[in-house]
């Protein structure tokens, strides 16, 4: 599993602000040494908004970025927190998009983006389990 507070303590010259950046964003970064956090996020929406961050931090992104890069930065961060062996462990008993997100420790964005994101062998690989349970 991902943790990105501790990748974020490597990066000793990054500072986080318990401060909510814009109405509209519950994170963002300068690019460089700042990611802002709103304090009222879940846990899980914390270490999504972080990880979400880390990428833009790892890619220098400054400021608000084109909707393509948001979408490449949103799978990207959504790959680091869902592996594909959590998803293969976790989808067959779960019911509803809401319970596996809950056990992914994700947002159900997050999980959507994952999903969405799958790779041809990804999905042949889930495809191949659900087989399996199936039968």
């Amino acid at each position: 599993m991902f943790h990105p507070w501790r990748a974020l303590r490597t990066l000793t010259h990054v500072v986080v602000v318990w401060a909510r950046p814009h109405p509209t964003a519950p994170a963002a970064t300068d690019g460089a040494t700042v990611i802002w956090l709103d304090p009222r996020m879940t846990q899980a929406e914390r270490r999504c908004a972080l990880t979400h961050e880390l990428v833009h931090l790892e890619h220098g992104h400054r400021g608000c970025q084109p909707p393509a890069v948001e979408h490449a930065v949103r799978a990207a961060a959504a790959r680091q927190l869902i592996t594909l062996e959590q998803l293969a462990d976790a989808l067959p008993w779960s019911m509803s998009l809401d319970e596996l997100a809950d056990e992914l420790w994700v947002t159900p964005l997050v999980l959507t983006d994952r999903l969405a994101g799958l790779t041809r062998t990804e999905r042949e690989h889930l495809a191949a389990l659900a087989t399996e349970h199936s039968a």
